[in-house]
């Protein structure tokens, strides 16, 4: 199995996360920043040479929906950085619905006892990791799921 890159992608972050070889496990590995957001040349250059590095064969993105499941302007433009990482990269790019990551992320940090200024560091990459292993998790269960067996009585 080749190796996923996790992105999470905001306003002027990507947090990026890469999974093991064996596509078990996620890991926090960098966040991406960049001044505007819509300066992406960097960005996206950053994120193929990680895709390189890594091997990777796929990308999960998170996917940014309202918590009524409604799609805002931040889904919206998420779905072109899809589209412009797929045609730059070749690759794959699965939309990961990303709702509570952060917080999620923020809440470990926060039991691990971090300090809130170190939290705002590491929060993009740890959102991104916990979209990736969302996503990791959801393909282990697909392959262990044994299909619904009628039984009838003889």
């Amino acid at each position: 199995m080749q190796r996923l890159i996790g992105l999470d992608y905001g306003s002027k972050t990507v947090g990026v996360a890469v999974s093991d070889p064996l596509g078990i496990t996620a890991q926090a590995l960098e966040t991406i920043t960049r001044k505007q957001e819509t300066k992406l040349r960097r960005t996206y250059a950053r994120i193929e040479e990680l895709i390189q590095e890594y091997q990777a064969g796929k990308i999960v993105l998170g996917f940014p929906k309202n918590m009524n499941n409604t799609e805002g302007e931040r889904a919206l433009k998420t779905i072109r950085f899809k589209e412009d990482l797929e045609r730059r990269t070749g690759l794959e790019v699965v939309l990961w619905d990303e709702r509570m990551s952060t917080v999620s992320s923020e809440r470990v940090l926060m039991e691990s006892g971090v300090r809130r200024e170190n939290r705002k560091a590491v929060i993009d990459k740890m959102a991104a990791a916990w979209i990736l292993q969302g996503y990791l998790d959801y393909l282990a269960f697909q392959r262990t799921e044994e299909p619904y067996t009628d039984l009838q009585e003889t």
